[in-house]
C-alpha cells in the first residue's frame, strides 16, 4: 500500500504549514484566546480564503471534494500550530453532520456559510453523567405541529459560545439510553429559549454548558431520520475521533522537536545535557511512540473509507488507544526533559501536553476504546 501524498496533498501540506508558520506563533495564540469567543475571526477567515473550510465538501456543494487525508493533513498541522479556532467543531463535525445526513435543502443553506467562514457550528451532544455513550440522551424533542419542541441541557459543547448555529442531539421517544428514538436538530443559536455559559477550557479551547427551555424549531430541522439518527452519529463522531488522532500526531511530533532542540541547548555541567545517553535513550523512546501514534492514526484515516460500520468502529477505537498512551508518554516525557520551566505558563510546551490530555478525554478516553475494540467496537 502507497503511504506517501500525492502531489496536491503534499502541496496542501506546504500551504497549511507556510499559512500558519507566517500567522500563528505562541505568542499571537496568546492574543487570538482573548479575543471573543476565545479564536481569531481574521485567522478563520484566512482559513476561508485558503480553501480549508471547504476542503471535505463535494464539488456540487461548493467544496473541494476532498477526503479523509486531507482532512489528516490539516488536522496535523493545527496540532502543530496549537490552533484553538473551531476547525473540528464546525468542518469536521458539524459539516460532516451535514455532509452525510442532510437534505440538499439543508446542505444550501448552511454548507456555504461554512465554506466562506461566515458561520461556526458547534455540537452539542454531552450530557451530566452520559460520559461516552452516544446514546445516552435525556434532552427530548416532542413534536407541536409541524416542528418540534426541545427541552435539556447540553455540557462542554465545545465552540459553544461563539457558534451561529448548534446541532443538538435529542430523544424523540424511548427510554434514556435507548438505541432508537434519537434526532439531530439544526437549531439557531440565537433562538428563544436557549441560554449558554461559556467558559475557557485546560487546553485553551472554548466551551458553553447549554439549556434548552421549550425551544421551538421547524420541521426542517431535522437531519435524517429523527427516530433513528444514531448511526450517522456514530459515522461522524469516529471521523472526529480519528481528525483528533490526526491532531495529537501533530502536537506530539512538535513536542518532540522541541524536548530535542531543549536538550541541545540546555547545558549541565558545562555540557548540553542531550549529550547525556540517558536523555537521548527517552528521546528515541518518544520518537517511537510518536511513529506508533502516527501509523494508527493513517490506519483510522484509511478506515474511514470502510463500508463496515463495526470494522470501522473498531478500527478507529484502536487508532485512539495509541494515541492515548503515546500522546500521555510524549507529553510527559517532554514535561520531565524540560525540567521546572515545562510546568510554567510561559514554557509552550506544556500547553502541547494540556492539549494532548483534553484530546485523550474526548469522544472516549484510552480504557473506553480499549473495552470498545475488544467488543469489535460495539458500544460499552
Amino acid at each position: 500500500m502507497d503511504f506517501d501524498l500525492s502531489e496536491e496533498q503534499r502541496l496542501l501540506k506546504e500551504s497549511v504549514d507556510g499559512l500558519l508558520g507566517d500567522a500563528y506563533d505562541f505568542d499571537s495564540r496568546k492574543k487570538y484566546m482573548k479575543e471573543p469567543g476565545g479564536w481569531s475571526k481574521a485567522i478563520w477567515n484566512k482559513f476561508a480564503e485558503q480553501g480549508l473550510l471547504g476542503l471535505p465538501f463535494a464539488e456540487d456543494d461548493g467544496g473541494f471534494g476532498a477526503g479523509a487525508v486531507e482532512t489528516m493533513i490539516v488536522m496535523e498541522a493545527l496540532g502543530r500550530a496549537l490552533v484553538i479556532e473551531p476547525y473540528l467543531a464546525t468542518v469536521v463535525i458539524g459539516g460532516g453532520l451535514l455532509r452525510h445526513g442532510a437534505s440538499v435543502a439543508q446542505k444550501e443553506a448552511h454548507i456555504p456559510s461554512i465554506i466562506d467562514g461566515s458561520k461556526t457550528f458547534a455540537f452539542a451532544q454531552l450530557e451530566k453523567n452520559s460520559r461516552y455513550d452516544l446514546a445516552d440522551v435525556a434532552t427530548s424533542a416532542k413534536k407541536r405541529g409541524e416542528g418540534w419542541v426541545i427541552d435539556g441541557e447540553k455540557f462542554v459543547v465545545l465552540n459553544g459560545e461563539a457558534a451561529d448555529t448548534l446541532i443538538v442531539t435529542a430523544r424523540t421517544k424511548g427510554g434514556q439510553r435507548d438505541a432508537v428514538g434519537i434526532g439531530v436538530f439544526l437549531v439557531p443559536a440565537g433562538a428563544k429559549g436557549i441560554a449558554r455559559k461559556g467558559y475557557p477550557t485546560q487546553d485553551g479551547l472554548h466551551a458553553a454548558d447549554i439549556t434548552f427551555t421549550g425551544v421551538e424549531v421547524p420541521a426542517d430541522s431535522v437531519i435524517g431520520d429523527p427516530e433513528n439518527a444514531l448511526p450517522l452519529i456514530e459515522r461522524v463522531v469516529d471521523e472526529a475521533r480519528t481528525a483528533l488522532c490526526s491532531e495529537a500526531v501533530g502536537l506530539m511530533d512538535e513536542s518532540l522537536k522541541a524536548t530535542v532542540e531543549y536538550l541541545k541547548t540546555r547545558k549541565q555541567f558545562g555540557v548540553p545535557i542531550g549529550s547525556f545517553q540517558t536523555l537521548q535513550h527517552r528521546a528515541a523512546d518518544m520518537f517511537v511512540a510518536l511513529e506508533q501514534a502516527r501509523s494508527m492514526s493513517m490506519f483510522a484515516t484509511m478506515a474511514c473509507d470502510f463500508e463496515d460500520a463495526k470494522e470501522r468502529a473498531t478500527a478507529v477505537a484502536a487508532a485512539k488507544v495509541q494515541i492515548g498512551k503515546s500522546g500521555k508518554f510524549v507529553g510527559q516525557q517532554s514535561i520531565q526533559l524540560h525540567g521546572g520551566i515545562g510546568m510554567t505558563m510561559e514554557a509552550q510546551i506544556g500547553h502541547y501536553f494540556k492539549r494532548l490530555t483534553m484530546i485523550e478525554n474526548t469522544f472516549g478516553d484510552t480504557e473506553y476504546h480499549l473495552r470498545r475494540v475488544t467488543a469489535g467496537g460495539g458500544l460499552v
